[in-house]
């Protein structure tokens, strides 16, 4: 029997993210608190947010098998979140320019009634350019990246941004990091093939 799969986000990138599977899934809003906790490392804030999601869901559909993930941009030890709006964008994008970031992208897959539990974490680094305001200003109204951690999109006109991107993951920057997923989601019992 396979069982559905559901997607624990309201983010339209990681839904993107999931029709490349060619999986039918379903879509429900996890309904979770996403204030960081004092102290919480940018990879902690991601690894248990990305597991609260999942879980949040899988108390309301128990046979599913569910997956919930979370990013955070991650500066120096600072978690640098979704700006949502313009002033805050331009301010972010002023403090990576010529930086190193890690995006923290964590994922967890979770079937409430087979006990099955599984997370894992995809860091992406990602080195800035030393941007001027001219630039910066040109980038965010043309993409006006305002829902999006780090005030970036990679996957548009974001790139020009970037010297470089290193992961093991290349989904991992967009949102969700396939083949982790890919694998959770196999030792879950979902055939993908």
């Amino acid at each position: 029997m396979q069982r559905t799969v559901i997607l624990a986000s309201t983010s339209r990138y990681r839904r993107e993210l999931m029709n490349r599977l060619h999986l039918p899934f379903e879509v429900h809003a996890p309904d979770v608190d996403e204030t960081p906790l004092p102290g919480e490392s940018p990879a902690a804030i991601a690894n248990r947010l990305a597991l609260e999601k999942a879980r949040a869901v899988a108390r309301r559909f128990p046979e599913a098998v569910v997956i919930g993930s979370d990013q955070v941009a991650d500066l120096a030890g600072e978690s640098l979140g979704k700006p949502g709006d313009h002033e805050r964008a331009t301010a972010q994008l002023r403090r990576m320019r010529g930086q190193t970031l890690v995006f923290q992208t964590a994922v967890a897959v979770v079937c409430q009634a087979t006990g099955f539990a599984q997370q894992d974490i995809a860091p992406v680094r990602v080195v800035f350019r030393d941007l001027n305001d001219a630039a910066i200003e040109r980038y965010l109204r043309l993409e006006q990246p305002y829902d999006c951690a780090g005030s970036a999109k990679s996957e548009g006109l974001g790139i020009a941004l970037l010297e470089a991107i290193d992961s093991d993951d290349p989904s991992a920057l967009v949102g969700l990091p396939l083949i982790r997923t890919c694998r959770m989601l196999r030792a879950a019992g979902v055939d993908l093939l």
